[in-house]
């Protein structure tokens, strides 16, 4: 099996156990190996998991996991959108996948169209707000490009907490649930257990390693 980055290839159970039971169709965007959709075929006999990816060798992975998967960059809409025609779902998830697109709205935008009336979309997004943010940019003055986590040196575009409800709400979406995932030390620690002991008002942002967020689309 190649080497992928890990940051990008697991089951992500955080987003799982925030999707809706009633979610039977998916469209996951950024499958990368199809660990998350594979996870809820398993747990929900019967759901279908479409996957969109843009590198071939992890949608190869992805293919023999989930029922269809389409290699292609989602921002090439013509030909993406060309090959979803016709499909619906009731739940589009793009799990750390908005912040390395050029422009995340109107693609949030688009997909929505393919999303069922009443059904839901389920985001993770890194928060720029985060301290490290302030130590590095502030203090050490650099910008600390990274290969994974808040300063992937891929991500093109940056969000903080209004900047996530915002991209909710102009895509048409109804926010339903914002989760956080609380980090001390930016990297994986073991000194990021203790941080949503700390992460009380006033510290909550700066505290927020990842949003992880579900909307709904009226209907």
């Amino acid at each position: 099996m190649p080497q992928f980055n890990a940051s990008y290839i697991g089951p992500r159970g955080d987003l799982v156990a925030l999707l809706p039971a009633s979610c039977r169709a998916l469209l996951d965007v950024g499958c990368a190996t199809g660990a998350l959709g594979a996870g809820l075929k398993e747990q929900r006999p019967g759901a279908r998991v479409v996957g969109i990816e843009v590198d071939p060798a992890m949608a190869a992975e992805a293919e023999n996991r989930l029922d269809r998967t389409i290699v292609g960059d989602v921002e090439s809409w013509d030909e993406v959108g060309a090959a979803l025609a016709g499909d619906r779902f009731d739940c589009i998830v793009c799990g750390d996948v908005l912040e390395h697109l050029r422009d995340p709205w109107t693609t949030l935008d688009r997909l929505v169209t393919l999303l069922e009336p009443g059904g839901y979309v389920l985001l993770s997004l890194p928060n720029i707000g985060h301290s490290d943010q302030f130590v590095n940019t502030f203090l050490r003055k650099r910008w600390a490009y990274r290969e994974r986590g808040i300063h992937d040196r891929t991500h093109l575009r940056f969000f903080a907490r209004r900047n996530v409800t915002d991209l909710v709400s102009q895509a048409g979406l109804e926010l339903v649930e914002l989760r956080r995932t609380y980090r001390l030390i930016e990297r994986p620690h073991g000194l990021n257990r203790f941080a949503r002991f700390a992460a009380v008002p006033g510290l909550r942002d700066l505290l927020t390693f990842q949003f992880l967020v579900l909307a709904r689309r009226p209907g």
